[in-house]
């Protein structure tokens, strides 16, 4: 399989590589991010149990990733490996379409992924 297809759901900490909540639209512009990496983990750990009972997906993307993708209900579109960072690729390559990942740590923060395609 050459491309895959997923969105994610993605809570940063003060440890990644850009802390700062650039997708919502609050003042200062990039607003910091404060959480530690342990209260990231316990967010992403509890944001999968809802997905387990049944929330959507896209609506908590919306609601909660801190990422340009939440706009879009998580979605990444295509991509080819060597296109996302090592840790994000190998935990999506190794899942099933319509399967979704445990907690996936990655430099960016703490990552749900689920493969659409």
């Amino acid at each position: 399989m050459s491309q895959v297809r997923a969105k994610h759901i993605l809570l940063k900490s003060t440890r990644s590589r850009n802390p700062t909540d650039s997708y919502r639209n609050v003042r200062p512009r990039q607003r910091p991010i404060t959480r530690s990496f342990e209260e990231a983990m316990s967010g992403i750990v509890a944001i999968r149990q809802q997905l387990e009972r049944g929330a959507e997906f896209d609506e908590i993307a919306r609601n909660v990733s801190e990422c340009r993708s939440a706009a879009k209900g998580g979605d990444l579109g295509y991509f080819s490996q060597g296109q996302m960072q090592k840790s994000f690729e190998d935990a999506t390559f190794a899942l099933a379409v319509g399967e979704l990942s445990q907690p996936v740590v990655s430099d960016s923060g703490v990552h749900l992924i689920m493969r659409t395609a």
